[in-house]
């Protein structure tokens, strides 16, 4: 209360102080906001956070692939049977249209596809008359005597189950399908006519040696076609020459065999080489892994459809000390061979795993250590060579059941994605799309998991260009994505260039928040008083963290049939509306007709 100018001098002097700090609180913050910041209240005082946010608009920290996000299928589907329901050996009808809402065009070296629709109302995905289905392993709607009509029987038409999967593929196009995993090193490759029949039919030795004939290929290749992805190979380094130099021979039949059909393949060799000593008692150091990726080099240039084909790797583990020395070894020989460098991270041993795990930070940021580590080899041998996850799940030793394939995993999987991108990883590539184990996006009886909606939405959503985040309010560090001690992630990118219903330079954010408390965003500076649409993303049903359903803005999601994805409908916020963002989820936020400088342009 103002003092009557009678008061004494002694009193006024006494008031000075207060009124000064009064004066502080009463100035706008120089975010654009009039309401001053929050300040932090005592222990026990309860009060709404109120965090403002703004974004660099002028230019892009980081650019990443336009395949980003991209696919790993594990050489296990051979084994298992599961090739036989991702395509048929025509794939003529690959132009059909898949009554997608949205089909992304376009791609980047070495790709060398535009995908677009046309009309076909009699649509099934590469087929090519009859499909032969030689299962030793049935999937589960098939043992329980379910789901017949949807997975198809033996010399049946193309089953609808691959009809369905080059659906939710394509969903995630355009993206790299890299074929590869612990098997990789076992595969051999023979062009037989009829292998089944020359080898005394598909028993189980047929599938235990893991056998691999041209028709496999194929049918991978018309598989990763249709779906709109470029196909990565893993070559089999495990063949090895009595000086342990690699023997070439099979991974030639392979080639000539592959650029006879004129496909357009990006090559590896071998993967995690790390492991060899334990696979076969047998080890090969980074020189001896770097000599035999030039040895490859070399056998892709005398192959005219292969001469300029991309090689990636050496798809090493975790990058402890062991395993940098092998990586170390390996760029001082290859490092200029190889068009990327790339290594594997799972988070969490799958035997051990609990729920409470998905939500620790500690275990978020384990990440960013690995990173910096591979850069930091990198860059000392390759200074600017392109860095790729290749191979990430939630779990290691195949997942587990309700957890890793749940709506709890996708806190580490959306991180995952933004922490890569803010820290300028150019692909990441998750294992697997289908089959292995339980880290994989789609399930066996061809259901779309947590993660696949996820993706699908990041997809939709997220353009290649990464923006600067500002926050103001109760943090750690200034640091971004990393508010409120930690739990609370924020990244930033352009909007989609594919996705029609955006005009060039909105800006689409997306937030994790890891708090059992709901917490408020209020956009600030050029995000100000703009129209927002909002995509939340939460557990669908009663199993909460545990379900394998999730709901997008109160809306379960769901296949319309085995050609159409649904409808991602957004839900349109008023200009200058708070965000409120639930406990426990992940959301996205596009900030429509900011006219980001960055954004504007490709």
């Amino acid at each position: 209360m103002p003092c009557p100018s009678s008061c004494p001098p002694g009193l006024l002097a006494l008031m000075a102080p207060g009124l000064a700090l009064m004066a502080t609180f009463s100035l706008p913050s120089q975010a654009g906001d009039r309401r001053a910041l929050p300040v932090e209240k005592p222990p026990g005082v309860k009060g709404r956070t109120l965090i403002l946010l703004d974004v660099n608009t002028k230019s892009p920290v980081r650019i990443i692939s336009e395949n980003f996000l991209s696919l790993q299928l594990d050489p296990s589907i051979i084994h298992d049977g599961w090739l036989d329901f991702l395509s048929s050996r025509n794939g003529a009808a690959c132009r059909a249209e898949l009554s997608l809402p949205q089909v992304p065009t376009g791609g980047e070296r070495g790709v060398g596809q535009v995908f677009r629709a046309l009309r076909s109302p009699d649509f099934q995905p590469c087929a090519g008359g009859r499909a032969r289905l030689q299962l030793r392993w049935a999937p589960p709607a098939v043992r329980s005597g379910r789901g017949l009509e949807a997975l198809g029987r033996p010399e049946s038409p193309l089953p609808a189950g691959s009809r369905r999967l080059v659906t939710l593929a394509r969903g995630l196009a355009p993206a790299f399908l890299r074929f590869a995993g612990k098997r990789t090193d076992f595969l051999q490759f023979h062009n037989v006519k009829n292998p089944a029949k020359s080898r005394g039919g598909p028993g189980p030795d047929y599938y235990l040696k893991n056998y691999e004939d041209a028709r496999s290929l194929d049918k991978l290749y018309n598989f990763a076609d249709c779906s709109g992805l470029h196909l990565i190979f893993a070559l089999n380094a495990l063949r090895r020459n009595p000086n342990n130099s690699w023997n070439s021979s099979n991974a030639l039949s392979l080639l000539k065999y592959s650029a006879s059909k004129k496909y357009n393949i990006s090559w590896e060799l071998g993967n995690e080489p790390n492991n060899y000593r334990t696979l076969i008692g047998r080890s090969v150091n980074g020189s001896q892994l770097g000599k035999d990726y030039i040895q490859l080099r070399s056998l892709l240039q005398l192959i005219r459809t292969y001469s300029r084909a991309n090689l990636y790797g050496p798809n090493i583990g975790r990058p402890r000390k062991n395993v940098i020395a092998l990586l170390e070894g390996f760029m001082k020989v290859a490092g200029s061979t190889v068009d990327a460098v790339t290594w594997q991270h799972y988070y969490i041993d799958g035997r051990v795993a609990k729920v409470t795990d998905f939500l620790k930070t500690r275990l978020l940021d384990t990440l960013s250590d690995q990173i910096r580590k591979i850069q930091k080899v990198v860059n000392t041998y390759a200074p600017g060579k392109k860095i790729w996850l290749e191979g990430v799940g939630a779990t290691s030793a195949g997942g587990m059941n309700n957890l890793s394939d749940s709506y709890a995993a996708g806190f580490l999987w959306l991180n995952t994605l933004g922490l890569l991108a803010s820290q300028g990883i150019d692909v990441v590539v998750r294992h697997s799309f289908l089959d292995h184990g339980h880290n994989h996006l789609v399930d066996q009886n061809f259901n779309p998991l947590p993660d696949y909606w996820l993706s699908l939405l990041y997809k939709r959503l997220i353009g290649p260009k990464v923006l600067a985040i500002h926050v103001a309010g109760l943090q750690r560090k200034p640091r971004p994505g990393r508010v409120i001690r930690d739990k609370l992630r924020i990244y930033a990118h352009c909007t989609s260039y594919h996705n029609h219903n955006y005009v060039r330079g909105s800006i689409t954010l997306y937030i994790i928040n890891l708090h059992r408390s709901r917490k408020k965003i209020k956009l600030a500076g050029t995000l100000r008083d703009k129209i927002v649409h909002q995509y939340l993303l939460q557990p669908y049903g009663k199993d909460g963290l545990h379900s394998k359903s999730v709901q997008l803005n109160g809306q379960p999601l769901a296949m319309v049939d085995d050609g159409t994805l649904p409808e991602l409908k957004p839900r349109p916020l008023r200009a200058g509306r708070t965000l409120v963002i639930p406990p426990l989820t992940m959301s996205f936020y596009v900030v429509k007709n900011v006219n980001a400088l960055a954004c504007r342009y490709r």
